[in-house]
């Protein structure tokens, strides 16, 4: 369990390093909007369409990773909604509900590319990359269903559905995905450019999720911000690592799909909270405070899952 929790040490660091720059007087505050939207725009997308795009599937069970991850992510999401009245009996506002719902079922893709390759290299990347390709867009059907539903957003399907087409990183996954399949050549220069792209996604990715926590929301939190920790952190990857065990998966693909599950939520969903009547404050909390408790949480995860597997 120490060798897991040093060799995740170095992604943490750039998260502490990007909560630092934010707030450092010395560097422009209105950088860090354009930062944002090149990570969304350009090099996230670009990190993987690269790795789907050389990624070996022969030997993923693309199958069992469809159903595992998919599967997972519904029951989750499914649970969650039905748990609405018990909620609404605790006086807890559709706003608050829909946040709540959001941080237990988003996850923050950079952080899980990043401890996978760190741990186990370039197969566990393009594993976390498929797994991202899969369940992005069912992860924002139902999380913007929520927001319509219980956050008074008014979205139409015709606006939802293009959102989804239009997404970046739905965009760079499908390209990757089939020009891999397809055995589609690209032209020698043009991929070394864009993989030199790619390589900056994670290092400035993690720094831009340190700049993104917001420290004063998770420093007296509310009770109701403690549940998604719980949820997020270890009742999904208690789910997805079930799954995936019961459809075969062993060894370093079991162990990258229980670390997958355990990372803390996505930060893009704050805008949503924002945009589509949320309880943004809420969600900035959560994100923190899970980011913080992640840092203890997935090495724990990653030790009981190494165990099931049997090593």
């Amino acid at each position: 369990m120490l060798a897991i929790f040093e060799s995740i040490l170095p992604v943490f660091l750039l998260v502490v390093l990007g909560a630092f720059l934010k707030r450092w007087r010395l560097i422009d505050r209105d950088m860090w909007n354009g930062l944002e939207q090149l990570g969304f725009f350009v090099l996230f997308p670009s990190l993987l369409f690269t790795t789907l795009a050389k990624a070996e599937f022969s030997g993923i069970a693309a199958g069992s990773v469809a159903l595992g991850s998919i599967g997972s992510v519904t029951l989750i999401a499914a649970l969650l909604a039905l748990t609405w009245p018990l909620f609404r009996a605790a006086h807890v506002s559709g706003a608050s509900f829909t946040s709540v719902f959001q941080t237990s079922t988003r996850w923050n893709a950079f952080i899980a590319l990043a401890i996978g390759e760190k741990l186990y290299g370039a197969d566990s990347l393009a594993l976390v990359a498929l797994v991202a390709t899969l369940i992005i867009i069912p992860l924002n059907f139902y999380n913007i269903a929520v927001l319509v539903w219980f956050g008074g957003g008014t979205r139409s399907l015709k606006s939802f559905a293009q959102k989804i087409v239009t997404n970046p990183m739905i965009i760079g996954s499908v390209l990757g995905v089939a020009i891999n399949l397809l055995k589609i050549p690209i032209y020698a220069p043009l991929m070394q450019a864009t993989e030199l792209v790619a390589d900056t996604s994670l290092s400035l990715g993690l720094i831009m999720v340190g700049a993104g926590l917001k420290l004063a929301d998770a420093l007296k939190p509310r009770p109701l911000a403690l549940l998604p920790v719980v949820l997020k952190l270890l009742f999904m990857p208690l789910v997805m690592t079930a799954a995936a065990y019961a459809l075969g998966m062993r060894g370093e693909p079991l162990l990258t799909i229980a670390m997958g599950a355990s990372v803390p939520t996505a930060l893009n969903g704050y805008v949503l909270a924002k945009q589509m009547g949320g309880d943004a404050p809420l969600y900035a909390a959560v994100a923190t405070l899970q980011t913080i408790a992640s840092f203890f949480t997935i090495p724990v995860v990653l030790a009981a899952t190494a165990y099931l597997a049997g090593g």
